[in-house]
């Protein structure tokens, strides 16, 4: 089954928390998890810039990216929101058919 993590950096809990309801209740996703205290280094604008985040971190059949990629630049709160998808190239069998299944009406 082919199956991504997509990872979202987000400006808070709130944020991350409405997205990945949003993302799982829309069946673009089977689970998203929020993990607070990340703290990130990036160039913005010709500029290094810091900001304390959080990391969004949905499970999403192939099948679903173009969808979820589309709502999570829609309604995340950043010009240029990271979205980045990862396949996972192995995992436990039952769960991979989950994450599937999950997303399917």
């Amino acid at each position: 089954m082919d199956v991504h993590l997509v990872f979202c950096s987000c400006p808070d809990p709130d944020t991350a928390s409405t997205l990945a309801r949003t993302l799982v209740e829309e069946r673009l996703a089977a689970c998203a998890s929020v993990l607070p205290g990340m703290h990130s280094v990036y160039r913005w604008q010709g500029a290094v810039e810091s900001a304390d985040e959080v990391l969004l971190l949905a499970k999403a059949p192939a099948d679903r990216l173009p969808d979820l990629i589309g709502r999570l630049q829609a309604l995340h709160p950043y010009e240029l929101p990271e979205v980045l998808a990862v396949q996972a190239t192995a995992g436990l069998p039952a769960y991979l058919g989950w994450v599937v299944e999950a997303t399917r009406d």
